[in-house]
């Protein structure tokens, strides 16, 4: 990682408005290397590790975990910040954890947009420069995701055309766009050719991107099966006959490393004793794995010793499989109403006098989710199998069964988990006889599909994944917490708020974003990932 993200602390600094213009600080400083001799190959690392830094930390750690109900917490208000997630309701810090999401993929693309530039001025470095386009989709389709209507066709132009006030684009356009070019990408790559260096996920092997680039094809395509049916079909086949993850070996993710300063920020934010104490597993999760017999559960959650103090430490709890419990969502520890203790079957606390605490009993993310060197998932194997999966059922034209390829994500959900490290190591053997002894059912196809991708994504740790998936299938069902100063109605929240900043920043392009939200600027304006059919029969 060290070797990889070298160029990390110069390149990587924050970008308003999408655009690249703080790249010319890499032309003009003295200090920098001119184009004439500087490696495209260097910005790889630094557009992945921001991509990954888009999707992991305190904001989908604050908030989409616990929106579609994989972590649960008891906090409330003020600078108690998981509020925002568990009950819907702000915290001193919610707004600037907002911009978060944005300016990391925003960063992202742009260093992925320069490379793939500088990569085609240079010449014989095709590969790199399509592989630098399939970074940018991967980022700006993040962002459209969690927003809706974002700067898309004017963005990253500040260099180039200075345009640093870009106008929006809708969603639906975007992603268009986004397929389109994907699949010239993609087909583009060439095995035959030089392959990238410096290359954090794949270590430069040509054929690992061309799959990752029809699995991103494939989630890409599946996102339009309720506003654009006949596209999503359409790009579905194409990723499916151009070869998809045919293994976990082909999972994208990127390892930290804590010693030489990139960390795991998933990790970071499950670092201090109040996160050890306030952050548990949902009774969601833990109910839905303890149905199924899901032998992730004894790899994934703990019950800490007795007692506040043990509650609030890392010392290793108990992780026997009908112990476990999750913490329902909703609650808090304010002694109202809304206290844990009023909850239905509440266990009771563990502890006594001023060690006792009334949440001592529910279940806690293991010390495999704290390692600050730990990998940080992208796209795996299991997502794409389950959505082929989901496409055999919809009557897509895909090599091979629904129930053959659920049987294959259900044995990878459980096998990627050992890139966490041996604590977590689920045998292939173990695996393909649990996907064998639980087959996916015709009759509720679409619902076992789902809901395994939300478990696994967010067993991984994935959580804007989880959360775009649930809002465009609807599974699983999620009963909403309707918690007293809520912002978003009782509903779980469909999107993010855009950015602080670009009301004032980039007003007139923000102002007609809004005007195309039915709703405006709030948490449940729907976009278009959240139009679900709101028919579960």
């Amino acid at each position: 990682m060290k070797k990889r993200l070298i160029l990390l602390s110069i390149l990587a600094g924050s970008l308003q408005f999408s655009c690249t213009d703080k790249f010319d600080e890499l032309n003009t400083d003295p200090n920098q290397a001119s184009e004439a001799i500087f490696n495209p190959n260097l910005l790889l690392p630094s557009a992945q590790w921001k991509y990954v830094e888009s999707i992991s930390g305190y904001n989908p750690m604050l908030f989409q975990s616990m929106w579609i109900q994989a972590y649960a917490s008891t906090s409330t208000g003020g600078a108690n910040y998981y509020t925002n997630g568990d009950k819907y309701v702000l915290s001193n810090n919610t707004y600037s954890y907002l911009d978060r999401v944005w300016n990391n993929a925003y960063n992202a693309a742009s260093f992925a947009y320069e490379m793939g530039q500088l990569a085609k001025r240079k010449g014989s470095m095709s590969n790199l420069e399509n592989i630098g386009t399939i970074m940018q989709i991967q980022s700006l389709a993040t962002a459209a995701d969690v927003f809706g209507d974002i700067p898309y066709k004017e963005a990253l132009q500040g260099k180039t055309t200075g345009i640093t006030r870009p106008a929006y684009d809708t969603q639906q356009s975007v992603y268009q766009d986004l397929l389109t070019r994907l699949e010239a990408a993609t087909v583009a790559l060439n095995t035959s050719q030089t392959g990238p260096t410096n290359d954090a996920f794949y270590g430069g092997d040509v054929a690992k991107w061309k799959r990752y680039g029809y699995s991103l094809m494939l989630k890409l395509a599946m996102r339009l099966t309720k506003v654009d049916p006949t596209t999503a079909k359409t790009y579905a086949e194409k990723a499916a006959a151009g070869g998809t993850f045919t293994s976990v070996s082909d999972d994208a993710y990127l390892k930290a490393d804590l010693t030489n300063g990139y960390t795991n920020a998933n990790a970071s934010a499950l670092a201090t004793a109040a996160d050890l104490y306030q952050l548990r597993w949902s009774k969601t999760m833990i109910d839905y794995l303890k149905a199924n017999s899901d032998p992730r559960l004894t790899k994934i959650a703990e019950v800490p010793a007795a007692g506040l103090q043990a509650n609030q430490a890392a010392t290793a709890g108990d992780s026997t499989f009908a112990n476990q419990l999750g913490l329902p969502n909703g609650y808090d520890l304010t002694g109202g109403a809304t206290d844990i203790t009023k909850s239905p079957n509440y266990p009771g606390g563990t502890g006594s006098g001023a060690d006792a605490t009334p949440i001592g009993k529910y279940s806690r993310p293991t010390s495999v989710f704290r390692n600050q060197s730990g990998p940080l998932f992208v796209l795996t194997y299991a997502e794409t199998e389950l959505l082929l999966a989901e496409a055999a059922t919809r009557g897509y034209s895909v090599t091979g069964s629904a129930a053959t390829h659920y049987k294959n994500a259900v044995s990878a959900g459980l096998q990627s988990l050992a890139k966490f490290g041996t604590a977590t190591t689920i045998s292939a053997a173990t695996a393909d006889a649990y996907a064998t002894a639980h087959p996916l059912v015709t009759s509720t196809a679409l619902k076992q599909i789902n809901e395994q991708y939300w478990a696994t994504t967010s067993i991984l740790q994935n959580f804007i994944e989880a959360w775009s998936n649930w809002r465009r299938s609807g599974y699983p069902q999620l009963t909403p917490v309707n918690y007293t100063g809520n912002f978003s109605g009782g509903n779980i929240p469909r999107r993010e708020v855009y950015p602080t900043g670009e009301g004032s920043l980039n007003a007139e392009n923000y102002k007609a974003a809004v005007g195309r939200l039915s709703g405006g600027d709030t948490w449940t304006s729907r976009v278009m990932v959240g139009q679900i059919i709101i028919n579960f029969g």
